[in-house]
């Protein structure tokens, strides 16, 4: 799409999705139909942690002053960005309260309540809330908010080193199969240390590239090592009756997966959903003639009770305007199959099915239906994931650089495949840069270091 900032607010709008007009920059209004895309999305990374064992919680949103400041390494990455409340109706509070940036102050003030003895590890909880980011950049619905509306964040903590590090690969190995089911191709690099969490020992992301060429990171997972433990005093007698600080991990992803559904399946025409998110994965559209109106909706509702009695989400669309303006409505809001029913088709008992990810139209005979109709909905998602890996895979370059090549030319190589291109740039790890210094020379950030068949590289693009 040649316009995709245009498009995408466009189709927010369109496919009503998302209000812009709430009266605070950065913040807006999940509408009906969107907010079911958000619950069906996020339905899947909750029952994929509640599978490995998390629990889920919720903690308090307002954090105060002296707690947020704890943590001072942590909350420098964040002391710009905090909302404060200061009074309690009238009356100036004693102390500031913040509404929460993240959770990690909050949390682990209680973790020290929970922590005693090694039989009390592993923690592995998570939330999914509201968080609250004084954004100076430009804001993007869904991409950048002063009011995250979905964070999932997870903590957890644990005996060991080794406890934690598996944890870390078990947090990845989640975050993929997310994506995997979302149709969403990722990149995953190790942050530079400039660019990391602050307060963990590391971090590792999930990136994708958005339609305009630019990288979104979608996904987050930290190794915290002991440094908020030993800030938090999170300590526990270990089963030699030594004392130690619990390892802990925390790993996050946000309203940037539902852009991300958005934008990297959606077509001129609206939005393409994946059938597990689509609030609707099925519509019925009888095409009525005079005289069989009848015949033709009563088929339609023998349709709409067989397909919902296969725990699909179906619906019927006998709005009385034209056949044409109810395609392009579904169209526009992305129901992965609509099946067209008319006398004609009920006389040759067979029914019309279109595609909404190849735009196909064919024909099944109506006994056939129960039986294919799981068929076409998994064949809809392989295909989606297939045409997004290689749409993210177009937008992927390798630059072969050795050290004894020029620096300056790859400099002006980068910044003109940025320029023209954008999409990610690899190049195998070389120290010499991998630093902040050249970074600040080629028009765009250092994500991090990626393996790419089977080597090393360093991962280059422009970010939102």
């Amino acid at each position: 799409m040649e316009n995709f900032s245009e498009w995408y607010g466009n189709i927010l709008e369109r496919a009503e999705i998302y209000d812009l007009r709430y009266p605070i920059k950065g913040c807006g209004v999940y509408l009906p139909y969107g907010f079911k895309i958000r619950k069906y999305a996020f339905e899947i990374i909750r029952n994929l942690l509640d599978e490995a064992g998390h629990d889920e919680t919720l903690f308090p949103l307002l954090i105060p002053e002296n707690l947020l400041a704890k943590e001072g390494e942590h909350i420098k990455g964040f002391e710009d960005e905090v909302y404060w409340v200061t009074h309690g109706g009238q009356r100036p509070l004693d102390v500031k309260l913040a509404l929460r940036p993240t959770s990690e102050t909050s949390i682990y003030y209680m973790m020290k309540l929970w922590i005693k003895v090694h039989s009390d590890l592993p923690i592995k909880i998570y939330q999914v809330v509201n968080t609250f980011r004084y954004e100076t950049k430009h804001t993007r619905p869904l991409i950048r908010l002063r009011e995250i509306m979905t964070f999932k964040e997870a903590h957890t903590a644990h005996a060991t080193r080794e406890d934690a590090e598996n944890q870390v690969k078990e947090a990845m190995d989640i975050y993929k199969r997310f994506f995997e089911k979302l149709g969403i191709p990722t990149i995953v690099s190790k942050r530079p240390e400039w660019d990391k969490f602050p307060g963990a020992e590391y971090t590792m992301a999930f990136d994708t590239i958005f339609p305009d060429g630019k990288i979104m990171q979608i996904g987050t997972v930290h190794n915290l090592g002991q440094n908020f433990a030993k800030t938090f005093d999170l300590e526990f007698e270990t089963p030699d009756g030594e004392k130690d600080y619990a390892y802990q991990t925390c790993y996050g992803i946000s309203d940037r997966a539902i852009a991300s559904i958005i934008a990297i399946h959606g077509d001129e025409k609206g939005l393409i959903l994946p059938p597990n998110v689509a609030p609707i994965q099925i519509v019925i559209i009888p095409l009525l003639f005079k005289g069989k109106e009848n015949m033709v909706l009563d088929k339609a509702k023998e349709l709409y009770n067989l397909l919902k009695n296969l725990g699909l989400r179906v619906k019927v669309d006998d709005r009385d305007i034209r056949p044409g303006r109810k395609f392009n409505d579904w169209e526009i809001k992305g129901v992965p199959l609509r099946i067209e029913i008319g006398p004609r088709d009920l006389e040759n008992g067979k029914i019309t099915i279109y595609r909404r990810d190849t735009g196909e139209k064919f024909q099944l005979k109506e006994q056939e239906l129960k039986g294919e109709i799981n068929n076409i909905l998994n064949d809809i998602i392989n295909n989606m994931k297939e045409n997004a890996k290689n749409k993210i895979g177009s937008f992927i370059s390798v630059i072969d650089y050795k050290e004894e090549d020029s620096l300056k030319d790859l400099i002006n190589t980068i910044r003109e495949k940025l320029e023209n291109k954008g999409g990610m740039i690899l190049i195998p790890f070389n120290n010499e840069i991998y630093n902040k210094d050249f970074e600040e020379n080629i028009g765009g950030s250092i994500l991090g270091t990626t393996e790419y068949n089977g080597e090393e590289y360093i991962a280059i693009g422009r970010t939102y």
